[in-house]
């Protein structure tokens, strides 16, 4: 099988037989020109990376055995990481009320992805040992894409809300929704404007499993929703999507996408 068309699986498999790959030379090299030395920013950067997601879990990663880095200090990082160098992306919950906490994420895919796992499976590449690293990626990969497509789907959405695609037209903007205890985090919302809506138009749930989403994952999609402040159960949508369908027995959707339409958002 050329590794060009192999599924992304088999492909990294075939990856991890070379140490030299670009798969794994590529975002070092990026890494290693913007953030020569290990210094506060290239740990803060790595904290991310490593799945670290808001300021005090960042402060205490990248702080090591003096303890955690002091906001005056991590505060300016984090806002050129964010606006300056445009490394970081940051997320915000999107709702009719101010929310915290801020979320921050690796705004490059493939550094992302090189910062979670690849840089780590490399290793064992070099040592010669191909098959830890394979097997390093595929126990995470589940996870680090789950994760790397909500932005995508997010911004999908958006552009879908702009070309009036939606079957909410008052629908501006689309983010996701989190309190300070991550319970529950509810994947979607769209509203009619952000970082704080005057409407709650509708919320979602992302799966990007192997099975489809099913009246489970409605149920909770539903019982997750309630808790968005401005978002009414009886008047709000709901959408879904979900690399493998939605089960037949579920309804009661808005709005239903698969990858197909994910992409098509793009075009």
């Amino acid at each position: 099988m050329s590794a060009k068309w192999a599924p992304p699986l088999e492909f990294i498999r075939q990856e991890c037989e070379d140490p030299a790959s670009p798969l794994f030379g590529v975002p070092e090299s990026v890494l290693l020109a913007e953030f020569p030395t290990p210094d506060q920013a290239r740990r803060v950067l790595e904290a991310v990376g490593s799945g670290d997601r808001t300021h005090a879990a960042i402060a205490a990663t990248a702080g090591g055995r003096e303890g955690p880095l002091q906001s005056g200090s991590l505060s300016p990082l984090l806002r050129r990481l964010t606006e300056e160098k445009r490394v970081l992306a940051v997320d915000v919950p999107l709702s009719v009320q101010p929310g915290k906490p801020a979320l921050y994420r690796i705004r490059d895919h493939n550094l992302r992805m090189y910062l979670g796992v690849l840089r780590a499976a490399a290793e064992h590449a070099h040592r010669g040992r191909p098959d830890l690293a394979f097997g390093l990626v595929r126990r995470r990969w589940a996870s680090l894409r789950g994760r790397a497509v909500e932005p995508i789907v997010r911004q999908a959405l958006g552009l879908a809300a702009a070309a009036g695609e939606l079957p909410w037209p008052d629908a501006e903007a689309v983010g996701g929704w989190w309190n300070r205890r991550f319970s529950p985090e509810v994947d979607l919302v769209g509203a009619d404007r952000a970082p704080v809506a005057r409407r709650v138009l509708f919320a979602g749930s992302i799966k990007w499993l192997g099975t489809p989403f099913d009246s489970h994952d409605l149920a909770a999609l539903r019982r997750d929703a309630a808790q968005v402040p401005g978002f009414d159960p009886e008047a709000g949508g709901l959408a879904v999507v979900s690399l493998s369908g939605v089960h037949p027995s579920v309804e009661g959707i808005g709005l239903t996408w698969g990858a197909d339409d994910v992409v098509a958002a793009w075009g």
